[in-house]
């Protein structure tokens, strides 16, 4: 039996140093095999059993890594695969389930491309959004010229063109002058700009027909009509998103559940939407990351002691005298006779030597910004008396942790680092100490290390914290006075000690990250929030082809759609983008026809610099991606920025059968990130 247990012992530890082996050649899918193999020939071993689940964690790691890499290159299938090869070794993984839903995400927004279009429909940087008013009816394109001409008759004008109906509240002034100038415009811009200008504000009553009143309190508590919504929190804490959308919104009715940890909201359509895109930005898991710790203690203990020892006393005495024995005997008479100790001579030979490893291994599991505690040793029970009046003694008893206390609060940054604020001590029972004469109390001398740092680690990487060194030495000699502190010969005269015992701590710790927050782009993380006397209402921001002034003088009033013989519209393609970028990041590229025909052709960029990222741009040539666009349409290209772009302006152009107006010029900041 014993031979079998050392048989098995000296196999798991081979397997053990061959899976680290593997893994520090990169090779961790075929380590964790080894260890797979291993644990099934010995399934009961507690140290290969914790060795496989290390490794299995590194292997996950491993693989999550290479799927975000494959993800931010639109490698879906690869990033699938990889995933897959997870989701096998711990499918409840957090991290492994995250990125699965991340990738099924995607998978669904190419699915609603249209197939073969190279272009992602998308709302324009520059545009507004829509809003429930901005109908079809209300998105016809007109051109306006209007100097001093009173309101009904300018909205008769819109009426005519678009085939709406309009309602004028009673206080609403038909009579009031309007002087305005808009080309290539929307109905529904037109129509926004002048209840602007005019202090009205509108409301749909069904697709064709808006009614028109003052924008003054008493009339938008008339007409506004308010929604009840229930919010439900995942993640963050009702009260404090309570006091958020209180302080961003101005909303009037908001209540807060506790129970089920939900937001009731009372108020405007717009300001509900506004608040539902709130919460999204802030209802976000915390960060999780694991912490692998492993506190070593080495202790070494010598000890040599060899030398003769002499009798430390020699009396002189009466044999079988006692206490009556006359003084008056003389000295050194018959009657007296030395006496010495049994034995008189004694040789001492004593060498010890040893060596001891205390090792813990806790993983910890801790939330962002909150601290973990590990405790591993004993505790002491510590009995304390006291004197009480008619009552004689009382006892209490306290008791001493001694042992390893391990503190750790974590913090993971953006950029996938994490701050590590740690509380390491370790503490030891030196010895017992008596308590007061006549008390039958104990104390304890306790000895005790203890460091607190921060560390900034990446993903993954391991910190080593040694140097927590206790070293002592002592020599004694006890023997014959002065003979027994000569340097050889002092040993035959008295017995020599030379003790020295030595320790040191060494920790390792590790940090993976199970769960970060994404760092959100510009466009998802700003939100439109309407104006300050109305929160969530629509932009007035104009479509990036539309023209706007005011017109100066009284004469002709003119009212007609877009592209009109009439009028001198402006007809070709719009092209526009964002102005700086980073190495790695996305430039996205917006081309418009404001034209009343089709226009095609294809986008013109450096494959050296820019790398397609749309959906369906595999098939495209390099360095040119091919469109057509209907009457009024809109599509946008996505590229991706390369390294060699770092520090440079790159350029796009487009090339079509019609003019382009605009042209887009990015400036790339230096070491990958935006200036």
């Amino acid at each position: 039996m014993v031979a079998l247990l050392l048989g098995l012992g000296g196999c798991a530890s081979t397997a053990i140093d061959d899976a680290e082996k593997l893994a520090q050649a990169g090779r961790y899918e075929s380590a964790l095999q080894t260890l797979d193999a291993a644990l099934q020939r010995s399934p009961g071993d507690e140290v290969l059993r914790t060795a496989h689940s290390r490794q299995r964690d590194r292997v996950i790691v491993q693989l999550t890594s290479q799927a975000e890499l494959a993800m931010a290159a639109a490698r879906l299938a690869e990033a699938e695969q990889l995933l897959a090869r997870a989701q096998r070794l711990d499918p409840q993984q957090p991290r492994v389930v995250e990125l699965a839903q991340a990738v099924a995400q995607a998978r669904e927004v190419q699915a609603r491309a249209r197939p073969g279009s190279e272009s992602l429909a998308v709302v324009a940087d520059s545009a507004p959004a829509p809003t429930p008013q901005a109908v079809t009816a209300l998105q016809k394109p007109v051109t306006l010229e209007f100097r001093e001409a009173p309101l009904r008759q300018v909205f008769e004008a819109l009426a005519r063109i678009g085939g709406v109906n309009f309602v004028f509240d009673k206080d609403v002034r038909a009579d009031t002058r309007v002087s305005v100038f808009l080309r290539q415009v929307t109905l529904d811009e037109a129509m926004r700009i002048i209840l602007a200008t005019q202090q009205l504000d509108r409301k749909l009553l069904n697709e064709h027909t808006v009614l028109v009143y003052p924008n003054t309190a008493p009339k938008q508590r008339e007409h506004q009509e308010l929604v009840t919504r229930s919010l439900f929190l995942a993640n963050a804490d009702a009260k404090q998103v309570l006091n958020l959308v209180r302080v961003m919104t101005k909303t009037r009715d908001i209540y807060v559940d506790e129970r089920l940890n939900v937001l009731v909201v009372r108020d405007t359509p717009e300001v509900v939407r506004h608040i539902e895109q709130l919460i999204a930005t802030v209802d976000l898991a915390e960060p999780e990351v694991m912490l692998g710790v492993e506190v070593l203690e080495i202790s070494s203990d010598r000890l040599d002691e060899w030398g003769l020892g002499w009798p430390a006393s020699i009396g002189l005495g009466v044999p079988g005298g006692g206490s009556t024995v006359p003084l008056s005997t003389p000295l050194g008479g018959s009657g007296f006779r030395g006496i010495v100790a049994n034995p008189a001579l004694t040789a001492t030979m004593r060498g010890i030597a040893g060596s001891a490893n205390l090792l813990a291994n806790p993983t910890i599991r801790a939330r962002n910004r909150e601290k973990a505690k590990v405790q591993i040793g004993e505790r002491l029970p510590v009995f304390t008396t006291a004197a009480v009046a008619n009552a004689g003694v009382s006892a209490s008893v306290t008791y001493l942790d001694v042992g390893l206390k391990l503190d750790v609060e974590p913090s993971v940054q953006l950029d996938g680092e994490v701050i590590i604020k740690v509380a390491l001590e370790v503490s030891n029972l030196l010895r017992e100490v008596d308590g007061p004469a006549g008390s039958a109390a104990k104390a304890y001398e306790i000895g005790t290390r203890m460091t607190t740092t921060s560390l900034r680690l990446k993903d993954g990487q391991t910190q080593v914290l040694a140097g927590l060194i206790s070293d002592q030495e002592r020599q004694a000699a006890t023997g014959l006075p002065g003979l027994s502190r000569l340097p050889l010969l002092g040993r035959l005269f008295g017995v020599q000690r030379d003790e020295r015992s030595k320790t040191e701590i060494v920790m390792l710790i590790t940090p993976r990250i199970v769960r970060n927050l994404k760092r959100p782009d510009a466009l998802s993380s700003t939100l439109n929030s309407g104006t300050e006397a109305q929160p969530g209402a629509a932009s007035l921001r104009l479509a990036p082809a539309a023209r706007a002034g005011m017109a100066v003088g009284r004469g002709a009033v003119r009212a007609t759609p877009a592209g009109a013989a009439a009028v001198a519209s402006r007809s070709g393609l719009v092209l526009s983008a964002s102005d700086r970028a980073a190495v790695g990041g996305t430039v996205v590229v917006t081309l418009a026809n404001r034209g009343d025909r089709a226009a095609s052709g294809e986008l013109v960029y450096d494959p050296a610099l820019l790398q397609a990222a749309t959906a369906g741009a595999a098939a495209a040539t390099a360095g040119r991606l091919g469109f057509a666009l209907e009457p009024q349409a809109e599509a946008v290209f996505v590229l991706r920025v390369l390294a060699a772009a770092a520090g440079q302006r790159l350029s796009v152009q487009a090339n079509a059968d019609m003019t382009v107006d605009g042209e887009v010029s990015v400036q790339v900041a230096p070491g990958g990130s935006a200036p």
